[in-house]
């Protein structure tokens, strides 16, 4: 097995307790790669995160994920946001998004993604994303992931989508938050093309390239490169070279697949024809198992070269499957995550639920399940503990709690925890559960709250994962406990909410808050707006 040179001293009480065999040896650091899917719903896969096979189970083929869960342990209750830069902010932060306020997509600089509302006016949100560094307008200041990952010694690879700030913003850029190398990241949060023959969408003509053409790939232009394939050739290269330099790494796999447009791979997509799939659901199909093979290509990686013992292999997506069009998925919508209600941008367990599997040789046990929950913001303690990283003084409070203890496969009690969702934005598409919200889920017990109607809705999901029976008239006692537990939180954490219209010009009260952003309180004009009261008011 190789090992690699001490760097550091470093803290070795998170690996406390734990089988002194393969990658979890006191004093050898392991490589940590994190692969993250875009837009993959949490039935986009052929293993079974529910308690039974589904029909979509029955679709789909991905091997290499059932072969990761046979090695490792799955997370059934694995929670995400339910949009894309929120996801990825508090990935890299460590934060809640109620907190760091990067509520919405981010894209274009100074432009808020919120769609027009008849009833509502939006605040003004971190819609730049966060920064390294202090003064930027609109952005949260942050000392990211991969920054103590490099601080400590780990050599550290950005390869794919980023999507933490906005274009000419200090957010667009992976090498100011740590990594070291950046392959294909910048701040577009999709892309224009996944063929190599369009030039994954840029211009060769002299005119500007699309804000959402992938960068960094010209090599592959005019090729049949499909952009999975040439994301996954160009990490399997970066690997090559960070074996080379003695010390451990951390690669961020960010793949743009599965996002819209629904592409064909041509690899697979005949495959899913001939099972008998629309063209449209042939070609999802084909872009999951072109990710799939990118995993697949990578686990291979790792047992050539020796290092499969030592390395902690964490899958995952940044919010669940997309199920709002009919130009990309077949009729009818909103189904395409079944059981789960909804899907991407709702605040269902279809937006917001997605797949997760981890596999740390000598600590997570082979074939294993943790059905406790989890959230993104949890990846920042949890991977600083497998990396055993011990400086970890940051400018930003942290919200996340390591999940060390599940993949121990020891008793927790999470189900005294909440986990909460905070979206005071208005997302581009319509569906169940889509809308301005804020939700709790605390044990067993989901609480959503409309904040244009006041309506509020409560689910039991253990007994009910379609949240199909509305129990907030039968429960009030919930209810109120939950409402109260989620206004005290967002109040705590100075989050941002939304106000109503009324008659008048609300463009000056849009331009102060640009120019001069500050408490919650001033996302309205006195008597042109009425700020929305909280979940518990």
């Amino acid at each position: 097995m190789r090992r690699f040179k001490k760097i550091a001293p470093v803290a070795l009480a998170p690996l406390m307790g734990l089988s002194p065999q393969n990658g979890a040896v006191a004093g050898e650091r392991p490589n940590i790669i994190l692969f993250m899917v875009d837009d993959m719903g949490w039935q986009d896969t052929s293993y079974p995160f529910w308690k039974e096979k589904t029909p979509l189970n029955e679709r789909y083929h991905t091997p290499n994920m059932e072969r990761l869960a046979a090695q490792g342990m799955a997370f059934t209750q694995s929670y995400a946001c339910s949009v894309s830069s929120p996801t990825r902010v508090s990935l890299m932060t460590g934060m809640n998004a109620a907190r760091h306020r990067v509520t919405n997509w981010t894209l274009h600089k100074n432009k808020s993604s919120d769609k027009e509302s008849t009833t509502l006016t939006f605040p003004v949100w971190n819609l730049n994303g966060i920064s390294q560094s202090p003064g930027i307008p609109l952005t949260y200041e942050v000392t990211a992931l991969p920054q103590l990952l490099k601080n400590s010694g780990y050599h550290t690879i950005h390869c794919g989508k980023s999507h933490l700030g906005a274009i000419d913003t200090p957010g667009e850029n992976p090498h100011h938050f740590g990594f070291e190398v950046n392959i294909a990241g910048h701040a577009g949060g999709g892309l224009t093309s996944y063929h190599g023959e369009k030039n994954y969408g840029n211009r060769t003509d002299g005119s500007p390239s699309p804000p959402q053409a992938v960068p960094g790939l010209e090599k592959y232009w005019g090729s049949d490169t499909f952009v999975t394939e040439a994301l996954t050739l160009e990490a399997l290269s970066a690997l090559d070279k960070a074996k080379k330099l003695e010390q451990p790494f951390f690669l961020y796999m960010a793949h743009y697949a599965i996002h819209i447009p629904i592409d064909r791979d041509a690899r697979f997509y005949q495959k899913y024809l001939d099972a008998g799939l629309s063209e449209k659901e042939a070609a999802y199909a084909a872009l999951i198992e072109g990710m799939d093979k990118s995993l697949g290509d990578i686990m291979g990686w790792l047992e050539e070269n020796g290092l499969e013992e030592n390395t902690a292999v964490i899958f995952m997506s940044d919010n669940g499957g997309f199920s709002t069009s009919t130009r990309w998925r077949d009729a009818p919508l909103h189904t395409q995550n079944a059981p789960l209600n909804s899907g991407k941008g709702s605040a269902y367990e279809g937006g917001i639920r997605v797949p997760m599997i981890v596999k740390w040789p000598g600590v997570t046990a082979p074939g294993s399940r943790c059905d406790d929950y989890v959230i993104i913001e949890d990846f920042f303690p949890t991977v600083l503990d497998i990396a055993q990283v011990e400086e970890r003084k940051t400018k930003q409070p942290i919200d996340g709690v390591s999940f060390i203890p599940k993949l121990r496969g020891e008793e927790t009690n999470y189900k005294e925890r909440a986990l909460v969702w905070h979206y005071p934005n208005l997302w581009g598409n319509e569906g169940p559960g889509i809308g301005t919200t804020s939700t709790i889920r605390k044990g067993d017990w989901k609480l959503i709250h409309y904040y244009d109607t006041g309506k509020k809705e409560l689910f039991n999901i253990n007994n009910d994962i379609g949240e199909t029976m509305n129990r907030a008239e039968k429960e009030p006692q919930q209810v109120q406990q939950l409402a109260t537990e989620l206004g005290e939180y967002l109040r705590r954490v100075n989050a941002l909410r939304p106000s109503f219209k009324r008659n008048g010009d609300l463009s000056q009260a849009t331009k102060r808050e640009t120019e001069h952003p500050s408490s919650n309180e001033k996302n309205h004009v006195d008597g042109v707006e009425d700020i929305c009261p909280w979940p518990d008011e």
